[in-house]
């Protein structure tokens, strides 16, 4: 699988495929000293899993890059351990080309990969009662100051709406709601737009 998904994204032109890792162990020292954009992470690895290797990806002060877990939404352990490590988004195992090529850009591009069944999943462990603290994510107790546009910029990216479709619903460009998603992140103290949807959800905006 592994040379599978180097295939197709080497036959990108806009992405290069830096290095691979066949456990946990090597996936946290490649991370360290090729500094990837994106990390593609599977759960199930020897010597250390996908989840922990992710953790230390994401803890590590010098690496920026954003993880994108390759699991199945069935697996709720996978995608809640996932998202309290730190994972920018979730990628099925059985996802096309097409689709892994997507999951790179979004996530190189700093947009989180949260499909509807995600946010649905994310809510109900709210409903719950369950949440989680995702790394890197320094949320102060107090509500930061945003603008009125930020604040409804906010709440659709709670909804799981991607920039193109923000701009459209608040008739604005796509630009635009880009620069308002990253003073948004900024004024939370959010790594991404994951931890911008669970501090939402925790705040009553969405």
């Amino acid at each position: 699988m592994r040379a599978g998904f180097r295939m197709i994204l080497e036959a990108t032109d806009d992405i290069v495929v830096v290095g691979e890792a066949a456990s946990g162990v090597e996936a946290v020292a490649a991370a360290s000293a090729l500094h990837p954009d994106v990390v593609c992470m599977d759960v199930q690895m020897p010597d250390m899993d996908g989840l922990e290797a992710t953790r230390r990806i994401v803890g590590d002060p010098s690496v920026s890059a954003a993880v994108v877990i390759v699991t199945t939404f069935d697996r709720d352990d996978y995608l809640f351990s996932g998202l309290s490590a730190g994972a920018s988004g979730f990628l099925l195992k059985n996802a096309g080309p097409e689709e892994l090529v997507a999951a790179v850009r979004v996530a190189a591009a700093g947009d989180a990969l949260l499909a509807p069944e995600v946010t649905r999943r994310v809510i109900a462990r709210f409903a719950e009662g369950e949440a989680y603290a995702p790394a890197r994510t320094a949320t102060p107790d107090g509500m930061p100051e945003l603008t009125e546009r930020e604040d409804e910029v906010l709440k659709l990216v709670a909804q799981a709406m991607s920039n193109a479709e923000i701009a459209e619903r608040l008739y604005i460009g796509e630009a635009t709601v880009k620069t308002h998603v990253s003073n948004v992140l900024q004024k939370l103290g959010a790594r991404d737009r994951v931890a911008a949807v669970v501090y939402a959800h925790r705040h009553g905006l969405a």
